[in-house]
C-alpha cells in the first residue's frame, strides 16, 4: 500500500474515491458502492469498506437516511445533502453510532480496523460506522497455565475483552487504563494498566517514559516486541518481565504495585516489573493453603537447583571428586562407564543438546503427535544411546531427571534462561571440578544482583533487603497480608 499521506477529505466525491483507488491500489477486498438519493435521486454518495474486515450485510446509507426520517422511507426522495451535514454534524442521535472526520490518517486507520466509512458528494467529512466482523477465539481455559483449584477463565486476541475481563475482577476506579497507537504499518493499538494509589509512582513515570521512546520503532504486533524495547539488559538470559494468559494474575499483580502491558491480537499479557522471585509463582500458590503452597513453592526452588545444575555436579563428582560417592555407587557409575568413548562433559553435552532438541520438536509438532513423539523419541534415544556405548544409563538418568525438574518450572522464559544458562557451568565443572561450579554459581549470582527491571532490583525483596514485601517470595503468608494497600493522598 502507498504511504498514507496526513491529508483532508474533499468536497468532490469523485476526487475521495480517486484519491482511495490509488492509495489501496491492487487491494482487491476493498468495497466501494455508490449511492443515489434525495429529490430525483440525484445527489451521490459512496460507502467504503473492506470485505475482509467489516460486515458487509448493513445497509449505513439506509440506516444515515432513517435516522433522518420518522417514517419508513423509500428511495430517500425527501433527504438532501444539508440535512445530512446539518444532523450528523450537530451529533445528532443516531441508531448507528458514527464518528466524523475531516482528515484521510484518521479516516483510513478506521477502515484498517473494520470501520464502513461513508462519503457524500459535496461534504469534505466521512462518516464513519464500526462494523468489524473479525471472529475471536472464546474464552476458555489457558493451556501454558492450567490450574486444579481456581477460575478456568484465559485471555484471547481482542484488547477490549482482556480489559473487560480484568475490570470485572477489579471494580474500582482506581483501576486506570491508557492507550495508544504504536505506528507503523501494524499501528497496533497498545494498552496499559495499573491501580492508582497502589502503584508507585516513580515505577509507573519510568515505565511511561520508556513506553514513549517505543512510539514510531517498528512495528509491535504482540507484547514481546515492546519488551525488547524497554527491558534493562537486553543481553541477560535471565527474563525481565512475567507473561501471563489469566485475568486474575494480572488483576493479583495490580493489587501488588504491578503495571499489566496488553496489545491488540496478542494474548499475553506482561506484567512489569518481572522480577526473579515473582517468576517463581504460579496463580495455584494463591488458591492453596499456606502450608501446602509453600510446599509447592520450594519444590519449584529445588527443581530450579535441579535444572541448572545437576549435569555439572554429576560431572564432578564422577570426574573430579569420586571420594563423594559411596564404594557401591561408584563401582556401579564405573561399571556403567566402561567402554563409553566419551568423557563425562562431552557424554552430558551430547545428552543435553538432544535432549533440549527432542523437546523443541514436542513443541513444534501438532499437539496430538508432539507429546507422544516427544516421550517415545527420548525412551528411544536414550535405550539406543545406552545400547550403542554413547551414554551411560547415569548420564540418561541425570538428564531426564534435568529435563523434568525445567518442566516444573511454571515460566517458560526462566526454564529457557535455565537450559542456557547449564551448558556454561557444565564447561566449569568439567575444567574445575566443583570449585567450578562454585565459581560459575558466583558469576550468576553477580549477575543477578546487577541486573534491574524498570530500574528495580531483579533480586527484591532479597538483595536489597525489604521485609514487607518478603511476606511473598521464598515464602507465602495469610492472603490478607499479601495485598498493597493504597497509600493516604499527600496533604497540601
Amino acid at each position: 500500500m502507498a504511504r498514507i499521506a496526513s491529508e483532508r477529505l474533499s468536497k468532490s466525491l469523485n476526487a475521495n474515491l480517486d484519491r482511495l483507488r490509488r492509495v489501496y491500489k491492487h487491494c482487491d477486498d476493498l468495497a466501494v458502492k455508490d449511492w443515489r438519493y434525495g429529490p430525483d435521486l440525484k445527489h451521490r454518495a459512496a460507502s467504503v469498506h473492506f470485505k475482509t474486515l467489516a460486515d458487509s450485510g448493513t445497509n449505513y446509507m439506509k440506516s444515515a437516511l432513517q435516522d433522518l426520517s420518522n417514517h419508513v422511507i423509500g428511495p430517500g426522495l425527501d433527504i438532501t445533502p444539508e440535512l445530512i451535514r446539518v444532523f450528523f454534524g450537530a451529533r445528532g442521535v443516531s441508531a448507528e453510532s458514527a464518528s466524523l472526520e475531516s482528515e484521510w490518517a484518521a479516516a483510513d486507520r478506521l477502515m484498517l480496523q473494520g470501520y464502513s466509512i461513508l462519503l457524500i458528494d459535496g461534504w469534505d467529512q466521512a462518516l464513519c460506522f464500526e462494523s468489524k466482523r473479525l471472529e475471536t477465539r472464546p474464552v476458555s481455559e489457558p493451556e501454558t497455565e492450567p490450574v486444579v483449584q481456581g477460575p478456568r477463565e484465559g485471555t484471547v486476541e481482542s484488547l477490549q475483552k482482556n480489559v473487560g475481563m480484568i475490570r470485572m475482577r477489579l471494580q474500582t476506579p482506581a483501576l486506570k487504563f491508557q492507550f495508544f497507537r504504536a505506528g507503523g504499518h501494524s499501528n497496533t493499538m497498545i494498552g496499559y494498566g495499573y491501580l492508582d494509589g497502589v502503584v508507585d509512582p516513580a515505577l509507573l513515570a519510568e515505565f511511561e517514559r520508556r513506553l514513549q521512546s517505543c512510539k514510531g520503532k517498528g512495528d509491535i504486533i504482540d507484547t514481546s516486541f515492546i519488551e525488547e524495547l524497554i527491558e534493562d539488559h537486553p543481553l541477560s538470559p535471565f527474563p525481565q518481565f512475567r507473561y501471563t494468559e489469566r485475568t486474575d494474575v494480572a488483576a493479583s499483580s495490580m493489587l501488588n504495585g504491578k503495571i499489566v502491558l496488553l496489545a491488540e491480537g496478542s494474548g499475553s499479557i506482561m506484567i512489569c516489573p518481572g522480577l526473579f522471585f515473582d517468576l517463581l509463582q504460579s496463580s495455584e500458590d494463591y488458591y492453596q493453603r499456606v502450608l501446602v503452597s509453600n510446599f509447592i513453592r520450594w519444590l519449584r526452588f529445588i527443581a530450579l537447583f535441579i535444572a541448572i545444575s545437576l549435569p555439572s555436579l554429576y560431572i564432578a563428582i564422577s570426574t573430579f571428586h569420586t571420594e563423594l560417592i559411596p564404594t557401591v555407587l561408584l563401582l556401579a557409575i564405573v561399571d556403567s562407564r566402561e567402554g563409553i568413548p566419551f568423557g563425562a562433559f562431552v557424554e552430558a553435552v551430547i545428552m543435553v543438546f538432544f535432549f533440549e532438541l527432542l523437546k523443541e520438536a514436542g513443541i513444534r509438532l501438532p499437539r496430538n503427535v508432539g507429546s507422544a513423539v516427544s516421550i517415545v523419541g527420548a525412551l528411544v534415544i536414550g535405550e539406543a544411546a545406552i545400547n550403542a556405548g554413547i551414554a551411560s544409563p547415569f548420564m540418561v538418568v541425570v538428564v531426564a531427571l534435568t529435563g523434568i525438574a525445567s518442566f516444573a518450572l511454571p515460566q517458560y522464559n526462566l526454564s529457557i534462561a535455565m537450559r542456557l544458562i547449564q551448558f556454561p557451568l557444565m564447561a566449569f565443572a568439567s575444567l574445575l571440578g566443583g570449585f567450578g561450579i562454585l565459581l560459575g554459581y558466583l558469576f550468576i549470582w553477580l549477575h543477578l544482583v546487577t541486573l534491574t527491571s524498570l530500574g528495580v532490583p531483579y533480586l527484591t525483596p532479597i538483595a536489597p533487603w525489604k521485609a514487607d514485601q518478603f511476606r511473598d517470595s521464598l515464602v507465602r503468608t495469610k492472603l490478607p497480608a499479601l495485598v498493597r494497600r493504597p497509600r493516604p493522598p499527600s496533604s497540601t
